[in-house]
């Protein structure tokens, strides 16, 4: 959980810092690279670190994450200009790849299926702590003392974090876990025996004996680095597009095709290597791609709350940052909770109906958002983002918890992150897609404008809102009914994409999961 607590905090806690740092190091223009590159490192690495997490254990590369995150925060906390910070972000990005996915499948390889959502109900409230008293200590560490301190306060934590795992993570014997997974796994560890058995024989000219050792794990470097390029040239493009150059332009061409290349390459590599960090089983067995599938949609809806809320709660119902916070706050509130009690759910209907319940019920919030009366009271939304996260509670961790049951420990790893690649991916698509949303509603809105020279875009709009002395009273309630209409077409959008998630869950995931059961 201290681990976890890192990465967690770590978005929320710089957000706050922005003004200050700019102010500092300046490079106003490309500030959102402190989290866009991080976001970037962390999702391209998830593969990488859930394979090697599967071939040479959990805790090796949990340590090598919280060392790297360590080093990166240290590194932020000397940066002398905005380039040097957004490449030691990526730095830590790096490190935050690993402590993201593996801490999920340390939850599910230490844990029984029937304790499994209690634990991660208690790593779901190192998210909702982290989400509200980040914002606020940021705040303060930046106004009290220093900006760099929001990094360098990231070193105490690792640290007794680091020890704690170091003294009291004892992982199985990889061998043994291995054979313990399923029957095919037993089979296939079987045969690598003998084949190694054989190879040995003949290397010491018939002396006879086979080998104890396990044979020598070789890393997919190669498709490592493809699987980092490609996804690096994918999200640049989805992060950039519509803010660094227009979404028709040489750059978004050149970015999105080279990532297709890539993407075609990484395939090549993929189905000639011998054990590759993105294994074909991902996608062929529907289980698994219909979970990948349902979280990438879930990524997608997350963008409304987690992007859009914000700015409505500032700019249409006039409530400072704090306040704001708070708003969206109430949707992790309710999350860990209904997670937490998720299992007596599933243990009935299975999970599959589960999720179905979920996101059906997630739907429904999402487009009630719409109907909430203009301008409102601050309650309305915050009770929508309380709803919204007790159905996603019971929607998301059956799906997790699903399937890492269904895999045994040598391929948990793999399976643990491709579904929260999958997740961040859609994180990434969804900002894309509902910023463009956005500012194609506030664009038509403001065409007819009774002010003529108003912004037309979200973030124009927004910092004219926040300077309403500037405006008359008549334009500036256009403006905020235009942001109003703009950020109900996003809560729609993200009802779209609840919507495909539910057709995911009906016609492609199975009936029931086929879950393997624990070892003895």
């Amino acid at each position: 959980m201290l681990g976890m607590a890192l990465a967690a905090l770590d978005g929320t806690i710089v957000s706050t810092a922005v003004p200050q740092i700019v102010g500092d190091l300046g490079g106003f223009a490309v500030f959102s690279w402190l989290f866009s590159g991080y976001l970037l490192a962390v999702t391209v690495t998830l593969p990488v670190y859930g394979k090697l997490s599967d071939t040479f254990g959990r805790k090796p590369v949990l340590i090598a994450g919280i060392i790297l995150f360590l080093i990166g925060s240290l590194l932020c906390a000397t940066a002398w200009n905005m380039a040097s910070l957004i490449a030691f972000r990526v730095v830590q990005g790096l490190g935050g790849g690993a402590l993201q996915g593996t801490v999920q499948v340390i939850a599910a390889d230490l844990y029984p299926l029937k304790e499994r959502p209690k634990i991660q109900a208690k790593l779901s409230t190192v998210w909702a702590t982290s989400s509200v008293a980040g914002p606020a200590l940021g705040g303060v560490l930046a106004g009290y003392a220093d900006w760099r301190w929001i990094f360098l306060i990231n070193l105490p934590v690792g640290a007794v974090a680091l020890w704690l795992v170091v003294r009291y993570l004892h992982e199985p014997n990889r061998a043994i876990a291995t054979a313990r997974a399923t029957a095919k796994d037993k089979a296939e560890a079987k045969a690598r025996d003998k084949a190694q058995a054989k190879a040995t024989a003949k290397g010491t000219d018939g002396a006879g004996a086979a080998s104890d050792r396990e044979p020598r794990r070789r890393v997919d470097w190669a498709g490592a680095l493809a699987v980092f390029a490609t996804g690096a040239l994918l999200l640049t493009a989805l992060v950039q597009g519509g803010v660094a150059w227009p979404w028709i332009s040489a750059p978004s061409f050149a970015f999105l095709g080279g990532s297709a290349v890539l993407a075609a390459v990484t395939v090549v590599i993929e189905r000639r290597a011998t054990d590759p960090i993105i294994p074909g089983w991902v996608w062929r067995r529907r289980t698994i791609a219909a979970v990948n599938l349902a979280l990438g949609a879930l990524g997608l809806l997350m963008i409304a709350p987690t992007v859009f809320l914000p700015t409505y709660a500032q700019s249409v119902l006039g409530l400072g940052p704090i306040a704001a916070g708070f708003v969206l706050s109430a949707m992790t509130l309710s999350w860990p909770v209904s997670a937490a009690f998720s299992n007596r759910l599933y243990n009935r209907i299975g999970f599959r109906m589960t999720a179905v319940v979920g996101i059906s019920l997630a739907m429904l919030v999402l487009l009630a958002f719409p109907l909430l009366p203009y301008p409102g009271q601050a309650w309305q939304p915050a009770l929508i983002m309380l709803l919204l996260g007790a159905a996603l509670g019971i929607f998301q961790l059956p799906l997790i918890i699903g399937v890492q049951s269904t895999v045994g420990w040598s391929e948990r790893g793999t399976a643990t992150a491709s579904i929260l690649f999958c997740r961040q991916v859609g994180q990434s698509v969804g900002a894309a897609l509902f910023g463009a949303v956005a500012n194609g509603v506030l664009a038509a809105r403001l065409t007819n404008a009774p002010t003529p020279g108003l912004p037309d875009d979200l973030d124009s709009v927004s910092k004219a809102l926040e300077s309403p002395a500037t405006l008359t009273a008549e334009a500036a309630d256009y403006l905020r009914r235009a942001m109003d209409s703009a950020v109900e077409y996003v809560y729609l959008g993200a009802a779209g994409a609840a919507a495909i998630s539910l057709l995911v869950l009906i016609f492609v995931a199975p009936r029931r999961f086929p879950v393997l059961k624990d070892p003895e």
